[in-house]
Parts: C-alpha cells; sequence; structure tokens
C-alpha cells in the first residue's frame, strides 16, 4: 500500500540507496497516533524496495541511564548504523534531542554515490534539504506516518510513502489500553 500523489519515480535494481531515519520523529509519531513502538527493519526494507542499499543510518539519543541501548543494539542487528547524540537538559529543565541538521549533513555528504536518498521523517525542517538534493538530481523519497507529515514535504518529494497505510507491517507491540477499575 502507497499514497504517490500521481508520482511515479524509477526505481530499479541497480539504484544506489541511502536511508536517514530521524528516529525521534517517528518514534513520537508513532506513540502519539497509535501508541505503538516502529518497526524499523520493515521501513527500511520498504524503502529499499529491491535496490542496493549503501546506507541506512538511525539518528538516535542516548541519556544518562543508558536505558535505550537495546534498542540501538537491536537496530546494528538489523544493519542499521547509529549516529548517536547526548540528550541536552537546559538548566531550566527543558531537553532537547534534535538530529535535523546531522541527517542533513550526513544526507548530502553521502549524495555523490548514491542515486536515491530516503528521508524516514514526516518533518517539515528537511525541505531545504530535500530542494538542494533535488537540485543535484538525486531522486529524494520519505517514508512517514501521514497525519504528522509536513503537506509540503509530501508535496515536494519524488516518492512518499505513507506508513499509516499499513500499519500490521509498520507498528510493532499492542495499543496500552488505559485501564480503570469501576466499582459497582
Amino acid at each position: 500500500m502507497k499514497t504517490q500523489l500521481n508520482k511515479n519515480p524509477l526505481k530499479h535494481p541497480d539504484q544506489r540507496v541511502g536511508v536517514f531515519i530521524d528516529v525521534q520523529n517517528m518514534y513520537y509519531s508513532a506513540k502519539n497516533l497509535f501508541n505503538k513502538k516502529v518497526n524499523f527493519g520493515n521501513i527500511v526494507t520498504e524503502a529499499v524496495a529491491d535496490r542496493k542499499l549503501i546506507r541506512a543510518i538511525a539518528y538516535v539519543v542516548r541519556t544518562e541511564s543508558k536505558e535505550e541501548q537495546p534498542f540501538f543494539e537491536a537496530l546494528y542487528n538489523l544493519g542499521i548504523e547509529t549516529r548517536e547524540k547526548d540528550l541536552q537538559v537546559y538548566n531550566s529543565g527543558f531537553k532537547k534531542a534534535d538530529w535535523d541538521v546531522g541527517l542533513a549533513v550526513d544526507a548530502i555528504r553521502f549524495a555523490p554515490t548514491l542515486d536515491a536518498i530516503v528521508i524516514v521523517s514526516g518533518d517539515g525542517d528537511y525541505l531545504p534539504l530535500v530542494e538542494y538534493l533535488r537540485s543535484m538530481g538525486k531522486q529524494v523519497e520519505a517514508l512517514a506516518f501521514g497525519e504528522t507529515s509536513s503537506s509540503k514535504l509530501v508535496d515536494l518529494v519524488d516518492d512518499f510513502i505513507d506508513l499509516s497505510e499499513d500499519k500490521k507491517k509498520f507498528l510493532i507491540g499492542k495499543p496500552v489500553m488505559n485501564k480503570k477499575v469501576f466499582k459497582k
């Protein structure tokens, strides 16, 4: 199931593909929309689409507790590299974990060795990146949950796959229901 919005990008087995995954964007979209986790393995398989995978990189955030380490190892076992950054905690208590610039720099850095660049995020902050990569003659695609994707990003990329159209394939786990105890 794919939303292609009248787009039909050429995807052939000799295309060299790079997949750049904004983990925070995907994690919070899946959590807020469906109260589930993301199946990153299936997402990478969908993004590659029987082409030559050159790099798959997930941009992740480390916390002091290191509780996310098993997740990082699971990504590695799927053949997905991780770029790790420490969670920034400000004096006000505000926390920030933004990888947009790092993802963009890597996409530009690897672009000369790629035919197609796949951004796994619906974040509209990637619009300048998409415009730049397309001006270099690169095919740029995005995969994300349609409900939390920038409509401008969806319109600008050569192909957009709405992960919400196949939740069984791209989500893991059962939703956690709020349990209320009713007394008679």
